[in-house]
């Protein structure tokens, strides 16, 4: 696949924000398509630069008959059908080193998941391939933490880096954002604020997880006057059905309205 340009990540105050959206979990291809094709038309709108987001497969689940996927080579040319027929990057996460060489052949930006930012192996592994490398800080990390991990990328000769902060466990069941962290982050790399993951409510008793969905606004709109170069925000046009993480994520339905009131803050931000 034709490698297409990523949205520049420059640490500029004058830049409206890069946004990676899409459902959690690759359900099938209809449902990519008619997700991506919703928010490529809002971003366009907008403005936006835009990196259509889906997992090809889910390994980090509580439970045993937990969604996992459709089949790996099948998510995968998916995603590569939503980037071919709209002409946006994607973004998909990896777990193992196999995973980074098989998805950089289909996709644009690797995502390393949060509870891996330490993984010395699969940092590595990601950079090699040439793909951009989005780093999730593990909830168990400080922001300083993070440089390492960008160090490990960019030593293996991989300067397209940047780190998402999904916030940080405070207690079992709960998820706080520090914003103090931003400005720390953005001195390593460009730094992406994922606010559908940072309103989870994770370990629950039942094994699935639950989120705070009615704050998502509030998340974003703080990320966005915090100065984030990024935004993460899953979304799906039925949250209630999806097969993975639908207690976090936004209703397509509400997107454009909120990416609306996001750039207007933006701007006036940069107005300041």
């Amino acid at each position: 696949m034709e490698l297409k340009r990523i949205p520049q990540m420059k640490h500029t105050d004058t830049d409206l924000f890069f946004l990676l959206s899409g459902p959690c979990a690759i359900e099938g291809e209809t449902m990519a398509l008619r997700i991506a094709e919703t928010v490529v038309g809002i971003a366009d709108r907008l403005k936006i630069p835009y990196i259509f987001k889906g997992s090809f497969k889910k390994a980090n689940r509580s439970r045993l008959d937990s969604f996992t996927g459709i089949g790996d080579e099948k998510a995968l040319k998916i995603l590569r059908k939503v980037s071919e027929t709209f002409k946006v990057p994607t973004v998909t996460d990896i777990h193992t080193e196999e995973d980074a060489a098989r998805a950089a052949q289909y996709v644009d930006v690797l995502q390393i998941p949060a509870f891996l930012a330490r993984q010395t192996d699969l940092l590595v592994a990601a950079a090699r391939t040439g793909r951009t490398v989005n780093i999730k800080k593990g909830q168990f990390m400080s922001p300083e933490s993070m440089r390492h991990a960008v160090t490990k990328v960019e030593e293996s000769g991989n300067a397209q880096v940047m780190i998402t902060d999904r916030g940080t466990m405070f207690g079992y069941q709960d998820m706080v954002v520090d914003f103090r962290g931003i400005p720390t982050m953005r001195a390593y790399a460009p730094v992406v604020l994922d606010v559908t993951h940072s309103l989870q409510q994770p370990n629950q008793s039942s094994g699935v997880t639950g989120g705070r969905p009615a704050l998502i606004g509030t998340m974003a709109r703080a990320g966005v006057a915090a100065g984030v170069d990024g935004l993460f925000m899953e979304t799906h046009f039925d949250p209630a059905n999806a097969k993975s993480d639908g207690a976090n994520m936004l209703d397509l339905a509400l997107l454009e309205k909120l990416l609306t009131d996001l750039v207007a803050i933006r701007k006036t931000v940069n107005a300041l």
